[in-house]
């Protein structure tokens, strides 16, 4: 299901307040990304929410539409586990190591981190004698993360908490947001209590996946209704200087999940030439109007087409296909394309958590990698494609046997076995 139409939107922008919100792609329904079901109940059907995207003209941020409980995401079937990925575990190591040297944070530091999952970042400040406190609600991931030493507040954040931290003489000198400021739906509430848990020389770094990077590759799956919202540098600017914060410098990160950019915000307004060029290079390539995503949705159903006749070629000669990472982002492409048993017959992902489960909408089953080596099949559909160096690696063996894979983004691809030295 597509849509282009340049029309008011029912609610107002989840930044700005605009009622004039302009949707551009419809995913049609489809269930919780994130909700993956017990085999038990197989025979039953998931739930479906509405999924459209839309730009605000007024301060660029693109936004979903329909609004999921957080608790209901978050919480009882949440699965996502951090550490899990080495890729992961490299650039948080790094950006911590960065954090600690470059602002000389040590016993008397504190560094918080929103959304702290399994502790998989913060242990790296615990490492190096940094106290620390994570903030994430959903229980099993916080167990984890307390059984290595990362003590970790089980709530929401929000102007609340931040408000009751600060009271408590709590006050951070460096606060981490990865991968969350999308998943808010009260993105102010969100930045004002991050305001107020930041001491005044204190640095606030957020990262997300880049819009700029979702539009010109495709990258459709990014958009599931754990993300409420999809940034731009302009977008991020305008919130924080809102809330009396700067947005004082911008790195990016092509490989992490597709093109991943990290925000410096702070209380002092010290904006880098890095930053300024950012800012320049998205109103110059027209990222501040509609027009600039007003042909998403044909570029989407073009890709749903293309994979689906491949994979049904693939299925005519007789071969077989499997697909590997059974995260948020394969759900949307295979609940959008309508990919079910008759196409791949299960899906690989190392989280144990997941595994024995089933995919959301489709119920494809969900195995541990090993089932590739003992089954072989032809094909494996990269439904984690931002991992692509890493699955490649990790697979090693599977693709010396014969194994080829498909990258269904910026368009389906059967990528050309590779020489090993070169994997």
């Amino acid at each position: 299901m597509l849509s282009a139409r340049p029309a008011a939107a029912d609610r107002p922008c989840r930044s700005c307040g605009s009622t004039r919100l302009q949707p551009f792609l419809d995913l049609g329904e489809t269930p919780l990304a994130d909700a993956l079901v017990r085999p038990e109940h197989a025979n039953e059907t998931d739930p479906r929410f509405p999924l459209e995207v839309a730009f605000c003209p007024e301060c660029t941020l693109v936004q979903i539409l329909e609004d999921v409980p957080p608790a209901q995401l978050f919480v009882d079937n949440y699965l996502y586990f951090s550490s899990f990925s080495d890729a992961v575990q490299e650039h948080s190591r790094s950006h911590v190591d960065g954090l600690v040297d470059s602002r000389g944070l040590g016993a008397d530091s504190l560094a918080v981190e929103i959304a702290s999952n399994d502790g998989y970042l913060l242990r790296h400040f615990v490492a190096r004698g940094v106290p620390v406190l994570g903030i994430d609600p959903a229980p099993t991931q916080a167990d984890a993360a307390e059984a290595i030493g990362v003590p970790t507040v089980r709530e929401f954040f929000g102007t609340e908490l931040a408000a009751r931290l600060r009271a408590e003489g709590r006050r951070a000198d460096v606060i981490i947001a990865n991968n969350v400021m999308a998943h808010v739906p009260d993105l102010n509430g969100f930045v004002a209590g991050m305001r107020t848990l930041i001491k005044d020389d204190g640095v606030i770094t957020v990262e997300n996946p880049y819009v700029r990077d979702l539009i010109e590759h495709r990258e459709f799956d990014t958009i599931y209704h754990e993300h409420h919202c999809y940034f731009s540098c302009t977008a991020v600017d305008r919130l924080v200087r809102r809330h009396g914060l700067y947005l004082n410098h911008v790195e990016y990160f092509p490989r992490l999940h597709g093109g991943t950019l990290r925000w410096h915000i702070s209380p002092r307004e010290e904006v880098s030439d890095t930053a300024r060029e950012y800012l320049a290079a998205e109103a110059a390539t027209g990222m501040l109007a509609f027009d600039y995503y007003r042909d998403f949705g044909a570029a989407v159903e073009s890709i749903r087409a293309e994979l689906v006749a491949l994979l049904r070629q693939i299925r005519a000669d007789g071969k077989r296909v499997a697909a590997y990472g059974a995260a948020a982002k394969g759900s949307t492409l295979i609940n959008f394309a309508g990919i079910g048993p008759d196409l791949v017959d299960y899906v690989v992902d190392r989280n144990v958590h997941k595994q024995g489960l089933l995919m959301p909408g489709v119920h494809l089953p969900i195995r541990d990698p090993a089932a590739l080596i003992e089954d072989q099949p032809d094909y494996l559909l990269l439904l984690a494609w931002n991992f692509l160096d890493e699955i490649r690696a990790q697979q090693a063996s599977y693709i010396e046997a014969g194994g080829r894979l498909i990258v269904p983004v910026p368009r389906p691809t059967v990528l050309e076995p590779q020489p090993a030295e070169a994997v």
